[in-house]
């Protein structure tokens, strides 16, 4: 995700997110589907991890936008039903949330492309739930790993693994040289409160 860009890393010139937070890392996973072999490499690990964990599942879920094709690259793989769950309702037709077919009674794996907070990724688990169907686990590329998004996890009791997290990704940001040293600091201050971090001091 370094090589391809889909994740940069900019202490000295951090990213404003739509929280406000100012961030040295900004995360772009929807870039992996423009890349065959990452694309691919990405599909065949959720793929091994859904027949790992959840081998009994009946459908593949994909969080809106990120995780829609993602997910549909899985459930094609895996040959499952797929479905995606609005962030909201549609605000016309059907008006619905939950896009495709779902019945009752389902076993759901959901795929999601970042983890936060887990905000976002929670609501699509409750509407999964409100209609009847079980959600097994979420499948995600990255996290930032933050606390709270354990925290809600937890609460909520829903099951989260990851393809890759910040801590690993800082450390491959070291070995292969992408950040510097000081760079590598910044980085793991900014993990320890994101929410009050205000960048490298000029």
């Amino acid at each position: 995700m370094l090589q391809i860009k889909a994740i940069k890393l900019q202490p000295s010139n951090p990213f404003t997110w739509a929280s406000g937070w100012q961030s040295p890392i900004y995360c772009d996973n929807r870039k992996a589907l423009s890349h065959a072999d990452v694309r691919t490499y990405i599909k065949n690990e959720f793929a091994n991890m859904a027949r790992e964990l959840y081998a009994d599942a009946d459908v593949i879920a994909g969080v809106a936008t990120g995780a829609i094709a993602q997910g549909a690259l899985v459930a094609d793989l895996l040959n499952k039903p797929f479905i995606y769950v609005r962030s909201s309702p549609k605000e016309h037709g059907l008006e619905n949330l939950i896009e495709g077919d779902l019945r009752p009674g389902q076993k759901v794996v959901i795929i999601e492309d970042l983890i936060s907070t887990g905000g976002s990724s929670l609501k699509a688990v409750e509407a999964i739930r409100k209609s009847g169907n079980e959600v097994m686990g979420m499948l995600a590329i990255f996290t930032y790993g933050f606390p709270t998004a354990q925290q809600n996890f937890e609460k909520a009791g829903v099951k989260l693994n990851c393809l890759s997290d910040y801590t690993t990704l800082i450390q491959v940001a070291s070995k292969t040289g992408y950040v510097s040293e000081n760079d590598i600091e910044a980085l793991n201050e900014w993990r320890k409160d994101p929410a009050n971090w205000k960048g490298i001091a000029k």
